[in-house]
């Protein structure tokens, strides 16, 4: 209590979590954005496309940084900007990493249409979250946006929050370049898991 790490919320005794901690805990935030930031610029340069960081807060992503590729023909986020789970290739990533049932109980068993190529229904979701719990990778095929599709992948900061990297691609270049995309994705989650599990031995 005087480091006002917890501060009371009753007057029985009751504590909840004091501006101490809150603030620790965006500091690590900003020190796993900073830590990401290099193999994000990495990954932006091997492909020359934009490369996301995004967490989850609860039933959406919430986009955290971003590196913007050199293509004149290019997606652009703003940085805390929103997303839905069930369309989005960070998305379906981090849902890929749940039960069924916590899928269900998250975000429910019908959607909204974004595009007519959206997935609205929970066992075609999970049909698609069945391959990506597979291949370790999630696509987004024009489902939140007409004409951009997307690469993701999801992973754990060093306190166990879900954050996931995407790289959004206008759909002309998706198709012939998705094999390599996918491909130096996973590698780049592979480079960063050993690394912080490196730094946590």
């Amino acid at each position: 209590e005087t480091e006002k790490l917890v501060i009371a919320a009753t007057p029985n005794g009751r504590v909840r979590l004091g501006p101490t901690i809150l603030r620790l805990a965006a500091s690590v935030r900003s020190d796993f954005i900073a830590l990401a930031r290099p193999y994000l610029e990495r990954l932006s340069e091997e492909l020359h496309e934009t490369v996301d960081l995004s967490t989850v807060g609860k039933d959406h992503l919430v986009f955290i940084d971003q590196v913007i590729g050199p293509q004149r023909l290019r997606t652009v986020s703003a940085v805390g900007e929103t997303f839905p789970l069930y369309c989005t290739a960070n998305g379906k990533a981090y849902l890929a990493r749940l039960s069924e049932q916590a899928v269900e109980a998250l975000i429910g068993r019908v959607y909204e249409a974004r595009t007519p190529k959206t997935i609205t229904k929970l066992d075609t979701l999970l049909g698609e979250l069945k391959a990506a719990r597979r291949a370790g990778i999630a696509f987004d095929r024009e489902e939140h946006t007409a004409g951009i599709c997307a690469a993701g992948v999801a992973l754990q900061d060093p306190l166990g929050n879900s954050v996931a990297i995407s790289v959004p691609v206008p759909t002309q270049r998706f198709e012939n370049r998705r094999t390599l995309i996918a491909e130096r994705l996973l590698a780049t989650k592979r480079a960063m898991e050993m690394h912080m599990n490196s730094a946590a031995a």
